[in-house]
């Protein structure tokens, strides 16, 4: 039963940071970033928030990192007055790699199709 719940918080932490992000955290290192993903243990004691940038820079990597580290105090206690939980989670921020994979594996498929039209 606790996987259930654990996943509906989920739901809401990632509906309600998108939200923040748009109308709250004015820092524009999180300007272009997209949410793409909330875990959360089992607990509810700690939420890993997967999100992607659009560009393909390390720099702007870095600070998207940096921006959502600063502003997730203001998320946390954002999220705490939205949900109806004993204690908020603690938010951690993770790049997620699956589009980059994702595009690789198109690649791949591509130089694969080219390969077999030159023979």
């Amino acid at each position: 039963m606790p996987k259930f719940r654990a996943e509906r918080v989920a739901q809401e932490i990632l509906r309600d940071i998108n939200d923040i992000l748009q109308k709250k955290v004015r820092d524009p290192r999180v300007e272009g970033v997209t949410i793409t993903d909330v875990e959360v243990t089992g607990d509810l004691q700690q939420a890993t928030i997967y999100y992607s940038v659009l560009s393909d820079k390390a720099s702007d990597q870095e600070a998207a990192q940096t921006g959502l580290e600063k502003a997730s105090g203001l998320m946390r206690s954002e999220i705490g007055s939205r949900l109806q939980i004993y204690k908020t989670p603690e938010l951690y921020f993770e790049r997620d790699k699956s589009i980059e994979y994702g595009n690789r594996i198109d690649e791949l498929i591509a130089q694969l199709h080219k390969d077999e039209q030159e023979r």
